[in-house]
């Protein structure tokens, strides 16, 4: 069997551009669209067709055919070049009146067209469009393992009447296994024209891309033409997707392919690393569990990012999301199943009226894991020693100074560093324990509704504070997050999952849920910060 059936499509611009919202700049996008074509690829997408956008330049979010142009190299050898459009108004939908007979000066000789199952008959007229204005029409079938066999047959019964030049299987939330690879594949081979290609689309959630692109190859028998997707260093959002320096390889050693891979390497070393140092990707449990759920991987992104769970309890709250739903991103619905997951109506009454005698006619000083607590070391001790104040340390031990309690308002920081048990700890009623806790509070009485960061366990903690008349609270460690990462904590051991992109906006939502807590103050001057801190001011102001 040769390589004569086989095509190589690389959606590195579009698919793989999604990490960065397709902003690429000019520089590399020439240099990846001429590295592609240097190396011989087959078919090259250079981006979006998409509506309600502007086009400005440095983008592949691309308004009109014309504006590819520019970046498509004079020599393009035998590549062809295409872009993608999505039906349905949930996307963006470019509006397909404008597009314009085919004119091979543009460079674009395909037209890429990704529908979901309930939009495939309302997609049929501009399947038909594009044909009529000379274009090669592409199908993406979005989420091809959600049709029935019946389903899939309608769908191949009227796509054989068009006659477009390939038919895509698209594994959209990288959900599929070798069975459900090999079902699909032999269904669409056994019933479509055997003019029309067959083009494999998968996502890499579980590993199974390069495993899933192997298996193709070798179910076509070298008959069926078929077009297998990939992107330079499998660069794709969280996941990523087959990598093209792979399947580029093994067909040259497996088939007698001749694509250059030196010219790959070159395209990702002079146009990629400067993104992945930036937005990495690649196999991670957020993807492995898009794919278990066929979930949006934001879905997962964000509860893993926002309220550092256990990955089991990230899997039970997406489990709870409505199965259709899961395939989108509702962060207010998410945030709805998070608290109704955690949901407690946990009696604290008891527990309130603990704290509230230890704390009487005392000072309080929270510390928090802030890199100034080591810088400012001396001024803490000597605050202790001066004001001899109840010390509540938040989700860890501060080793500098005698400790009375420790704050857990999360859980993986509470099973990190919570079995300590010679120092008093309060937790709030969503985590689970299994040793002797001296205080429970009601989660629900301190979360802050309406807020992204609503269960910031120093926020939670302040809440607490105030809820049982302490409002002489003297601070340490509140630093907010710095685009230094290694700057923000005191101690290495607090990794996580965060990225320097999000900083800003943690920052700018924490300063806007202590504006809330201090509007409820009787003296927001009350709160005292020993050390530096970009929240200070605002119980100055």
């Amino acid at each position: 069997m040769s390589c004569r059936n086989i095509q190589i499509l690389d959606c590195t611009l579009r698919d793989g551009g999604r990490v960065i919202d397709c902003n690429f700049p000019e520089f590399h996008l020439k240099g990846i669209a001429k590295g592609l074509s240097n190396a011989g690829v087959d078919i090259v997408e250079m981006g979006f067709l998409r509506g309600n956008t502007e086009y400005s330049g440095n983008s592949t979010f691309f308004t009109e055919i014309s504006q590819v142009r520019k970046f498509i190299p004079e020599n393009h050898k035998k590549t062809m070049y295409v872009l993608f459009a999505d039906y349905g108004l949930q996307y963006g939908m470019w509006n397909f009146s404008k597009l314009t007979e085919y004119d091979d000066s543009n460079c674009i000789k395909g037209i890429r067209l990704g529908f979901r199952k309930c939009d495939f008959k309302d997609s049929l007229e501009i399947m038909k469009l594009i044909m009529d204005k000379g274009y090669k029409l592409f199908i993406q079938t979005v989420e091809s393992i959600d049709y029935s066999d019946k389903e899939l047959l309608d769908v191949i019964e009227e796509i054989n009447k068009l006659k477009p030049y390939s038919f895509g299987i698209v594994d959209t939330f990288g959900a599929m296994y070798k069975d459900d690879v090999v079902r699909l594949y032999g269904l669409v081979d056994h019933n479509l024209s055997d003019e029309i290609c067959i083009d494999f689309h998968s996502h890499n959630n579980m590993q199974l891309s390069f495993a899933f692109a192997q298996e193709i190859v070798e179910l076509s028998r070298g008959h069926r033409k078929i077009i297998i997707d990939a992107t330079l260093d499998g660069m794709g959002k969280v996941f990523g997707n087959l990598n093209t320096e792979l399947i580029v390889d093994f067909l040259n050693r497996k088939y007698g392919c001749n694509y250059d891979l030196d010219e790959i390497f070159d395209t990702i070393d002079g146009h990629l690393q400067w993104i992945k140092q930036k937005e990495p990707w690649g196999y991670s449990i957020p993807g492995f569990m898009a794919g278990i759920y066929s979930s949006h991987p934001n879905n997962v992104k964000y509860l893993t990012k926002m309220h550092k769970l256990h990955t089991k309890d990230i899997r039970y709250i997406i489990s709870m999301i409505e199965p259709e739903l899961r395939k989108r991103y509702d962060y207010d619905n998410i945030e709805r199943l998070y608290i109704e997951y955690f949901n407690s109506n946990y009696d604290d009454h008891s527990s309130l009226n603990l704290l509230k005698e230890s704390l009487k006619n005392r000072n309080v000083l929270i510390v928090i894991y802030g890199s100034s607590v080591n810088q400012y070391k001396d001024q803490i001790i000597s605050f202790v020693r001066e004001k001899n104040p109840i010390v509540i340390s938040v989700n860890h031990v501060y080793g500098e100074i005698d400790v009375d309690y420790v704050f857990y308002g999360n859980q993986r920081r509470y099973d990190d560093f919570g079995e300590n048990d010679e120092v008093k700890t309060i937790i709030t009623s969503n985590l689970s324990s299994k040793r002797n806790v001296h205080i429970v509070v009601n989660f629900n009485k301190v979360i802050s509704r309406g807020f992204k960061y609503f269960d910031n366990s120093a926020i939670m903690l302040l809440k607490l504070l105030r809820n049982i008349g302490i409002e002489s609270i003297a601070i340490a460690g509140f630093d907010g997050f710095d685009s230094n990462m290694s700057a923000s904590y005191s101690d290495e051991v607090f990794s996580h999952n965060l990225e320097a992109s999000d900083f800003k906006e943690i920052n700018e939502d924490l300063s806007l849920l202590l504006k809330d807590f201090a509007k409820s103050l009787r003296d927001k001057k009350s709160i005292e910060f020993l050390t530096p801190s970009r929240f200070e001011r605002i119980f100055r102001d």
